[in-house]
């Protein structure tokens, strides 16, 4: 996956700010709940870590790209790029929280990297994830390869740990009234799809038509209903019980 994909969302680009916004709220919410030796899977342009960092006694953070991450800024965080799973040169037990959020949906053997993330974890230390909820998708994503039902995902992650806290993400009428603009907008797209090509098709043949479609959406979205764009803040987020109207799931698993 790119780094100028529309799967990395930038804090810079305001159409992306729907999605900056929640996910921002997931690193708050992990903020509470970290402390000690912490590893982040999933860097990507960066903003988590300057949350999760003055919690950590020191933080490993990790991606599959370069950073561009000023790590002057932040004494106890160190960045390797690595491709995962697993999860090479990490002792076992080295860690008392993961963190990583929207990555699993990324991941082939998503089985290998749960146990990865087990293996890394002190007796006791926990799991933190996001991922997006599959019965909120509007489309099909192709740099996904696979999204998650709140069971599903409990299913997986009891394989490799004694428990899990399952929350979701929501939003409240601001956030739904960009939402239901933005699903007006796809089914306006999709509906040229009347032969279904778009879960018929390999994933990577659909990449580049999806990534372009995707941000000439948002952006028109932006142009259209700037206010609406705009406006959302991490507070019109809210974590709750999980269930199928939630935008991610946030799940804290024990070992």
């Amino acid at each position: 996956m790119g780094i100028q994909t529309a799967e990395r969302i930038s804090q810079h680009d305001p159409s992306d700010n729907f999605v900056f916004q929640r996910s921002i709220l997931a690193y708050y919410e992990a903020a509470k709940r970290v402390s000690g030796d912490i590893l982040e899977i999933g860097t990507g342009s960066g903003y988590g870590v300057t949350i999760i960092a003055p919690k950590a006694n020191h933080l490993l953070t990790i991606d599959k790209f370069e950073t561009q991450l000023d790590l002057t800024e932040h004494r106890n965080v160190e960045f390797r790029q690595m491709n995962v799973p697993p999860l090479q040169g990490i002792p076992d037990e080295s860690f008392d929280f993961v963190v990583s959020f929207q990555v699993i949906e990324h991941i082939e053997d998503d089985g290998k990297y749960v146990a990865e993330i087990s293996r890394v974890l002190k007796k006791g230390g926990k799991f933190i994830l996001t991922t997006p909820n599959a019965p909120m998708s509007l489309t099909r994503n192709p740099w996904h390869i696979r999204e998650y039902t709140s069971d599903e995902l409990e299913i997986l992650l009891l394989k490799h740990f004694s428990s899990t806290e399952k929350h979701g993400i929501f939003g409240n009428d601001a956030v739904m009234s960009y939402f239901n603009k933005n699903k007006e907008s796809v089914e306006k797209i999709t509906r040229f799809d009347f032969l279904n090509l778009q879960y018929k098709l390999p994933r990577q043949l659909l990449r580049i038509p999806y990534d372009i479609l995707n941000r000439y959406n948002r952006k028109k979205l932006l142009k259209k209903n700037s206010v609406i764009t705009s406006g959302i803040k991490m507070e019109d987020y809210i974590l709750n019980s999980v269930d199928d109207s939630c935008f991610d799931l946030f799940y804290v698993a024990s070992k």
